[in-house]
């Protein structure tokens, strides 16, 4: 897999994926010497654990997916005070509405965090998840 980002003036980038041809940009805040006008390199690291786990888990529980009607992961990163700025600590909790069995969604959750979310275990950080099905955490 192979990415090339191009400085596109100030601090901000934008990076092409040359298996998709998709491109996404990347900035920092302003308060870091941007412009604020795209997430930063750290918020997209969460965006892309967010994304592994919800493809991985829509792989497990295909099966199920017809009687999903919420699918969402809701992520919250700690990052070291001191550089590198690493995150130390992600919680996710992932949300599901529908007719799935709370069996089922556990696994989905499980096998994703442990197995086979590669942006998971790509991490340095203690990496948490907590699922709510239908409104109820157990």
């Amino acid at each position: 897999m192979k990415v090339v980002s191009r400085w596109q003036g100030d601090i901000l980038f934008e990076s092409t994926g040359e298996n998709s041809g998709h491109s996404v940009k990347m900035d920092a805040k302003k308060e870091a010497g941007g412009s604020g006008s795209a997430p930063s390199p750290m918020e997209m690291v969460l965006h892309g654990v967010a994304g592994c786990m919800g493809i991985d888990m829509c792989v497990i529980m295909r099966h199920h997916m017809d009687k999903v009607t919420k699918l969402e992961l809701e992520l919250n990163g700690d990052r070291a005070e001191t550089e590198p700025k690493r995150y130390t600590n992600v919680e996710i909790l992932v949300s599901i509405d529908g007719d799935v069995p709370r069996k089922t969604a556990q696994r989905a959750v499980d096998l994703s965090l442990d197995k086979y979310c590669s942006a998971v275990n790509s991490l340095n950080a203690e990496v948490t998840a907590v699922l709510e099905l239908n409104g109820e955490q157990k």
